[in-house]
């Protein structure tokens, strides 16, 4: 069974195993606006926990996505390149950004759980 973990910067893994799958939350979404284009990291980078790993940029602004945890790109999301509104129509499904291998799975206690990440967003309103 797979579980998902949020950081503060809003971005999401879904971690399933030893692999871990990258995105932005809907609350990101929604601010940053339609999505225009995204630049994804290459299979076989390092990306260190909170470091910078992708950029997405919007008709409002550009913005990095960091990294949940630390681990190596294994996966990027493709289908970006063609379709970056995919961020904005299904941003914790089909609009994730890329996967990675977990370097230390104990990295993941310090990211929130839903219940957690939905509080925090609500003191952002």
């Amino acid at each position: 069974m797979s579980e998902m973990r949020f950081t503060k910067d809003h971005e999401w893994i879904r971690v399933d195993g030893a692999e871990g799958t990258v995105g932005i939350t809907d609350y990101a979404q929604h601010a940053l606006g339609d999505v225009v284009f995204v630049e994804l990291p290459a299979a076989g980078r390092e990306v260190a926990q909170g470091a910078e790993a992708a950029v997405v940029e919007s008709v409002k602004a550009a913005s990095e996505v960091y990294a949940p945890v630390s681990g190596t790109v294994t996966a990027a999301n493709a289908a970006l390149q063609e379709t970056p509104a995919l961020v904005n129509e299904s941003p914790e499904g089909d609009g994730w950004f890329f996967r990675l291998r977990l370097a230390d799975a104990g990295q993941l206690a310090v990211l929130m759980d839903r219940a957690a990440y939905d509080e925090f967003v609500k003191t952002l309103e």
